[in-house]
C-alpha cells in the first residue's frame, strides 16, 4: 500500500528559520508615535561606549516588556546602526532606566518600539 511522499518534519526546519528571523529583522513600531508621545517621555544621554537614560511614564498604567531602538546616524542623519534594548517594567507615573552600548555614530536617536500594558493587582482590588 502507497502512502505517496513522506516529508520529514526536518525539512521544513529551515523554512520555519528563516519566517522567524525574518519576523525579529522587520521589528517595527506598533505604536503611533502621537501615542507614545501622550504617554511617555524619552531622556537620554551618550556616555562613552553607551547610550542611557531614563523613560519617564505619566501613564497611570504599568508598561512591561517595552523595547527601545538606539540608532546611529550619519552627518546627514542617515540611520547607519541600530541597538535594540529592553526595559522590563515602566511603573505608572514614574521612571524606569535604560542603558546599552551602541557603536560609534555621528549622532544617535532613540524611540520605543514596542510595551506591553499590563494590569496591576492593586488595580483590580481597587475595582472591586
Amino acid at each position: 500500500m502507497s502512502r505517496g511522499p513522506r516529508v520529514s518534519w526536518l525539512s521544513l526546519l529551515p523554512v520555519g528559520l528563516l519566517a522567524l528571523a525574518g519576523a525579529f529583522a522587520q521589528a517595527a513600531e506598533i505604536y503611533a508615535p502621537q501615542t507614545l508621545d501622550h504617554y511617555f517621555r524619552l531622556e537620554w544621554s551618550k556616555d562613552g561606549r553607551s547610550v542611557n537614560g531614563y523613560v519617564y511614564s505619566s501613564a497611570n498604567r504599568h508598561a512591561a516588556r517595552m523595547q527601545l531602538v538606539v540608532e546611529g546616524l550619519d552627518g546627514s542623519g542617515k540611520v547607519v546602526t541600530k541597538t535594540l534594548t529592553w526595559i522590563r517594567d515602566v511603573p505608572p507615573n514614574n521612571r524606569a532606566f535604560f542603558e546599552t552600548a551602541v557603536p560609534t555614530a555621528a549622532s544617535y536617536r532613540v524611540r520605543i518600539l514596542s510595551f506591553d500594558w499590563v494590569e496591576d493587582r492593586l488595580d483590580r482590588r481597587k475595582a472591586w
